[in-house]
């Protein structure tokens, strides 16, 4: 070791200046300023300011934008999904109806009336428009796009058919028989069954636009209670440390946040208990009115088709008989308009709700009576005779049967729909001015909160 000459070891060299220290960041910073902001009783009342103020907004529009989703969703089942849901079933009840009476029609021959062609110009003409409107109405490239574009595309097909079978029978050519069947089996194999399917399509999006306007806002309500809870804190904590009761503007936001609740909690029961009662004594009771229609519309064209095709077209049952497929596919039909009128009595709920189907149910009767004499006169060999009971050439033809079941069972869906408007418009109101009324009372509340904490602030100034 070198020394100095004195005998002493020379001074260490310098130590080099320290480099800049590690800039922070500006969370890390913040949160610095906050934790010491919080050693501070102003520092803490900023910060539960803050906090209440932010909890009561979030309440409010929370609030607000799921209301205004069930208010929308309710509005969808009162004026889109529930009125395209009875227009598929239109465009069912049409073609079924524009089948029959090109069964009636071919039948009479010559002796056709106008009113029995202009009611079958009318069924095609109300199927076009409707499909038209649910074409309109349907997301491109949905499946009830595609089923409606099928529908269109068939049924000037089935009106070709129609035609040629009926220029054929005035011209005395069997061979219109077999341009009917044609035209039948197109209806019931492919367009009746794709009519059905559009129907089921948008039943599943009425109810599930039922389930979105009835779903309960957790959300909203649980950020509620949160914030009755934190306002309630807050202030046994200022009573605690100025022993003042009140604080005005605590009062003031725990008053619009309590008031936003009950608001919300009130409200999307009776719109819940309205969609309810629409439900279950509007769709309910139209949807099996509408199965009941359609029954008797078909019955009504195999009543007719059993003459047209006089036994071409039998099934062999299970014991081995073999019957003409019209015929039994009349009984069948029969059957489940029967049982149809039954469940559509019991959900009936008023006088005026039941009338109709106990008429429908008496004209069914009557029409089964005067089948069975038609049946039994086609059967002996009498064909003139079983024509004249079925298409109105007989003193008690079934034509005037199935025409009043018709009319009555008009009569009954007219009265469900009509039902089921008042509950859903009611339930519906329920909901109006809530997504409003929550965003300004959050809106107010907040300002309360903050004005009272700002009140105890001064306090420390």
């Amino acid at each position: 070791m070198t020394q100095t000459p004195t005998g002493h070891a020379p001074p260490p060299p310098p130590a080099p200046p320290a480099g800049p220290q590690p800039r922070r960041t500006a969370f890390a910073e913040g949160f610095d300023q906050l934790r010491a902001a919080a050693t501070t009783e102003p520092g803490r009342l900023r910060i539960i300011g803050a906090l209440i103020a932010l909890l009561v907004v979030a309440f409010g529009a929370i609030a607000a934008w799921q209301m205004t989703d069930r208010a929308a969703a309710a509005d969808d089942v009162l004026n889109r999904s529930q009125p395209l849901s009875s227009d598929a079933a239109d465009i069912y009840r049409s073609l079924a109806d524009a089948n029959t009476a090109a069964a009636s029609g071919y039948l009479a021959g010559l002796q056709e009336k106008p009113a029995m062609r202009e009611g079958y110009e009318k069924d095609i003409g109300t199927a076009a428009a409707k499909l038209v409107k649910a074409a309109a109405n349907s997301e491109p490239g949905s499946a009830s796009a595609d089923t409606i574009a099928d529908l269109s595309r068939l049924l000037p097909e089935y009106k070709g058919l129609v035609e040629t079978a009926r220029a054929n029978n005035r011209q005395g050519y069997p061979v219109g028989g077999a341009y009917l069947r044609a035209a039948n089996e197109m209806m019931q194999q492919r367009m009746l069954p794709a009519a059905e399917k559009l129907y089921q399509t948008e039943n599943q999006r009425l109810r599930a636009d039922y389930a979105d306007a009835k779903s309960f806002p957790w959300a909203a309500a649980g950020l509620g209670v949160l914030a009755l809870a934190a306002l309630a804190w807050a202030q046994r904590r200022n009573y605690q440390r100025t022993n003042r009761v009140l604080n005005h503007g605590l009062v003031t936001a725990t008053a619009t946040a309590t008031v936003v609740l009950l608001w919300l909690a009130v409200s999307h029961t009776v719109a819940r208990a309205g969609l309810n009662d629409s439900y279950d004594h509007g769709v309910r009771s139209l949807d099996v009115l509408h199965e009941a229609r359609i029954a008797s519309l078909t019955a009504r064209s195999d009543e007719n088709l059993t003459l047209v095709r006089r036994g071409a077209d039998s099934k062999t049952l299970g014991d081995g008989r073999v019957v003409d497929a019209y015929e039994l596919g009349y009984d069948q039909q029969i059957d489940q308009l029967g049982k149809a009128l039954v469940r559509a009595a019991d959900l009936a709920d008023d006088t005026s709700g039941k009338k109709p189907v106990q008429d429908a149910n008496g004209f069914m009767k009557v029409w089964k009576d005067r089948h069975n004499l038609a049946r039994d006169d086609n059967n002996s060999g009498n064909y003139q005779a079983a024509r004249d009971r079925v298409i109105g050439a007989a003193k008690e033809p079934t034509s005037v049967c199935f025409d009043n079941v018709d009319k009555a069972l008009a009569a009954a869906l007219d009265h469900e729909q009509d039902e089921f408007k008042q509950a859903a418009s009611g339930g519906r109101d329920s909901l109006t001015g809530l997504p409003t009324g929550a965003a300004v009372l959050a809106v107010l509340g907040a300002t309360g909160a903050v004005l009272g904490i700002g009140r105890r602030l001064s306090e420390y100034r």
